[in-house]
């Protein structure tokens, strides 16, 4: 099933993309699907507003965090149908405060457990980033041609950083929680760093 999702962030990519969840009956339904008549594609979608009960689909009981490393925020908000009415939930003022934040403090706790960095390269890191953007606005060419040499120097230095640890025999596990991602992703990383 293809989610969709509402949040991300630059420091933790896809392991830890984040969206509102529904809950019908005490669980996650599946995707809601759309009658657009005759056909053999039916289009689906996972996006929390498309729960509405119109058309045969789902109708969202309670909406909560949830995140691509498969982790369920504990607390649920209870949809009021009084208020949303009959008006599709995508139109709907529907509060999004409180999965937000959940979600907010389940990155709080992986950033937590990952191994942080030291102050001047996060320093730097922010400063390259700033001067990127900069550059990016004034002469998109000559940031295209930076961002370019910063891959190919981050690719070479994670080889060789990958390899250090595989060849220290640290698990996948251990460098998972390290950079707060998820072990298929760390396994790939250590195997890189052999070649």
């Amino acid at each position: 099933m293809l989610v969709e999702w509402d949040w991300w962030t630059v420091e933790f990519e896809d392991a830890h993309t984040g969206a509102v969840g529904v809950l019908v009956g005490g669980g996650e339904p599946g995707p809601a699907y759309f009658d657009v008549g005759s056909g053999s594609d039916v289009p689906s979608t996972t996006h929390w507003s498309a729960y509405d009960g119109q058309v045969g689909r789902p109708r969202a009981e309670a909406l909560r965090a949830v995140c691509a490393c498969g982790w369920r925020g504990a607390a649920e908000y209870p949809l009021d149908w009084a208020t949303v009415g009959d008006q599709p939930l995508y139109e709907a003022d529907v509060d999004l405060t409180g999965p937000l934040a959940d979600w907010n403090a389940h990155l709080s706790l992986v950033r937590d457990q990952a191994v942080p960095l030291p102050e001047p390269l996060a320093a730097l890191l922010a400063e390259t980033t700033e001067q990127l953007t900069a550059t990016t606005e004034d002469a998109p060419l000559i940031a295209l041609r930076a961002a370019g040499m910063l891959e190919r120097i981050a690719a070479r230095v994670g080889r060789e950083a990958a390899g250090a640890l595989a060849d220290d025999g640290v698990s996948a596990e251990a460098v998972a929680a390290g950079l707060g991602t998820t072990r298929s992703k760390a396994l790939i990383l250590l195997l890189r760093g052999r070649d």
